[in-house]
């Protein structure tokens, strides 16, 4: 058995191992990381090797830590990463490269469309009728998005919405408000099958889906991060944030928006952001929460986004794909249906 982790912002662990009488036996790490003292290599294979095939990331990692020597460094990996690896090789779990992708970047369409193009495709991965992909948003009109959780009540001042122009949806995934002004945020959607993500536990999976991004983000002079749970972030504050939502027939939605630009004082106007929201973040305002790429780059929009769909293509060769007209009409059917009904966006009042 074969299974392999790329750390988020880190190194490629990589392990093989087989299974004997429900133990792992013969197992070998491998991979780019940095290691100290060279003899730690063995003390982590004895210490996966015997335990049950059952064993969760976490009882891995525990084991590899403690038979680790006093001082060892390890560098662009972590105890957990092993886990992660070995849980991903029990399973079977395919890499990115296993699949066929497409990237979509298309015409603008309403938010509400965009909300429903997210069901639309994710479920039609889940069921083998499309391939995994990726997708730029493009939206035709300014709005706030609110996670399916989020009290509508709570989270937006209908009266700032107004005067500022803002529409109001509410999306399948969880997570919080998304201010989509036009031209001043970045928004991409991976639709994947259930099996890319095996293995991982359901937060580590975030930053694994997203990985790609800091690549591209790195590319471009930014020293992105990943900050768990769904945080993209740089040095001098947040970048923007992901979600996920996870279909039955196994499609899996991970979507995230980074802000390109923002008016600090309109969000505010706009969102209803309490004290005890920002509590926890260090600091009592909210714009200065957030570093928009325009001010770290200088660059275009349109120039960030080409960065991205040109690393995301390099890195797992996807090629350029479209909508077609059935998957527009079925998510058309579904705007009708439940993205422009107000049972839906006030689910949570």
């Amino acid at each position: 058995m074969h299974g392999e982790y790329k750390v988020p912002g880190g190194k490629l662990v990589v392990v093989d191992l087989e299974e004997r009488d429900g133990r792992i036996a013969d197992f070998h790490l491998a991979g780019d990381f940095f290691l100290e003292p060279d003899s730690a290599l063995d003390d982590i294979d004895a210490a996966v090797n015997g335990l049950p095939v059952e064993a969760d990331v976490t009882t891995i990692a525990g084991a590899v830590r403690s038979a680790l020597p006093e001082g060892a460094q390890l560098l662009g990996f972590t105890p957990e990463a092993v886990g992660t690896a070995v849980r991903r090789a029990l399973v079977t779990a395919p890499g990115w490269r296993d699949f066929d992708w497409e990237i979509v970047h298309e015409k603008p369409v309403s938010p509400r469309m965009n909300l429903a193009l997210d069901e639309v495709l994710t479920g039609r991965v889940g069921d083998g009728r499309r391939r995994p992909t990726l997708r730029l948003w493009e939206w035709d009109e300014s709005a706030v998005v609110i996670g399916s959780f989020q009290s509508l009540r709570n989270e937006v001042d209908p009266e700032g919405a107004e005067r500022h122009g803002f529409d109001v949806v509410r999306r399948i995934s969880g997570g919080g408000a998304m201010l989509m002004a036009a031209n001043s945020i970045v928004t991409y959607s991976l639709y994947v099958p259930a099996s890319l993500v095996a293995g991982l536990t359901f937060a580590d999976s975030y930053a694994f889906l997203d990985d790609w991004v800091l690549q591209a983000l790195r590319s471009l002079g930014i020293e992105a991060t990943y900050q768990p749970l769904n945080d993209i972030a740089s040095p001098q504050g947040k970048i923007g944030g992901a979600a996920q939502k996870r279909l039955a027939n196994g499609g899996v939605l991970h979507h995230a928006t980074l802000s390109y630009d923002m008016d600090g004082r309109m969000m505010t106007e706009v969102l209803r952001i309490g004290r005890e929201k920002l509590s926890d973040k260090g600091t009592t305002s909210a714009a200065k929460r957030v570093d928009p790429l325009r001010r770290q780059t200088g660059l275009p929009r349109e120039a960030i986004i080409e960065r991205f769909k040109e690393t995301f293509a390099k890195l797992y060769g996807a090629v350029p794909g479209n909508i077609t007209e059935e998957e527009y009409a079925e998510a058309e059917a579904l705007v009708e249906s439940k993205f422009a009904t107000d049972a839906w966006l006030r689910r949570v009042p």
